[in-house]
């Protein structure tokens, strides 16, 4: 059966977690750009869910919820995301409250370290990019480092400082990937493996990620993402039907000035796999 959704962008970000726009500004761009089919994915948060579905709405675009779970897998930050769920689920909104908690205190470490290298106020800084501060993030950091000229953008400063064994990178114990799995699922969603091409994974410990989230009831994976190369596309294609996953879309859209794909502007899925939103068509929130 031929899908309805010819544009869909199920990966994007708001002033909520760690994006520059509204929900409202995102919806209208996403619209103006194409989409058919939007998600706002914001991270460990669904607090710009419902403004986002009625944007949604009222731009005349199909809208399944969403959302981004940071998990510690392998010594590496994953990300999860969630799609087609209730964003009112007791358990999820508990289990993201605490995969939230600790940001601050990692924050000020973050800025501590900044510090100790000639880099004062920091923490201020980064709190004046911050629409949601139970969600201070590196990304703000990042902007704010970019705005006092420390370097010329967030490639560089991520570059020289906030990534391991850079001054400024502070580690954070986030969920495991069954709860995050769990949480999703209880709640009516279908996970999705984010962008997998960007973790440090050996090839054996990237086949354990697949294999554990699909054992915790994982059904999907980002193949074609902002950050993934035509090749990527074709070996995640690959990974999607060697273990049983639909295939998703996203650009992972964050800012018209720092994203490398606006909101409906990725290529076309690979020919042949299944689509994640044909798992949730029963889910999908349609303009009337």
């Amino acid at each position: 059966m031929t899908s309805p959704y010819q544009n869909p962008d199920l990966h994007s970000h708001s002033v909520v977690s760690d994006g520059t726009l509204t929900p409202e500004a995102l919806a209208a761009r996403a619209r103006a750009n194409g989409v058919d089919l939007w998600a706002l994915t914001d991270h460990d948060e669904v607090g710009g869910q419902h403004r986002a579905a009625a944007a949604a709405r009222a731009q005349g675009m199909a809208y399944l919820c969403g959302t981004e779970i940071s998990v510690s897998f392998a010594g590496e930050t994953v990300h999860i995301v969630g799609l087609g769920f209730d964003p009112d689920d007791a358990a999820l909104v508990q289990g993201l409250a605490t995969t939230r908690g600790g940001r601050e205190q990692r924050a000020r470490e973050m800025a501590t370290q900044l510090a100790a290298h000639g880099i004062e106020g920091a923490f201020e800084g980064a709190l004046r990019y911050v629409g949601n501060p139970d969600l201070i993030s590196r990304t703000h950091f990042a902007r704010f480092l970019v705005e006092a000229g420390v370097c010329r953008d967030t490639p560089e400063v991520f570059r020289k400082y906030l990534t391991e064994g850079k001054p400024g990178y502070v580690p954070h114990r986030w969920a495991a990937l069954g709860d995050a799995v769990r949480w999703i699922v209880g709640a009516g969603g279908v996970a999705v493996i984010a962008h997998p091409a960007r973790y440090r994974l050996t090839a054996n410990e990237e086949y354990a990620l697949f294999s554990e989230f699909r054992a915790h009831g994982g059904q999907a994976v980002e193949v074609v993402t902002g950050s993934h190369t035509s090749a990527e596309y074709a070996r995640y294609a690959r990974m999607a039907q060697e273990f049983g996953l639909a295939a998703s879309r996203g650009s992972d859209f964050h800012s018209p000035e720092e994203s490398s794909y606006d909101l409906g502007c990725l290529p076309r899925q690979p020919a042949g796999l299944a689509s994640v939103w044909d798992l949730l068509e029963a889910r999908i929130q349609h303009p009337a």
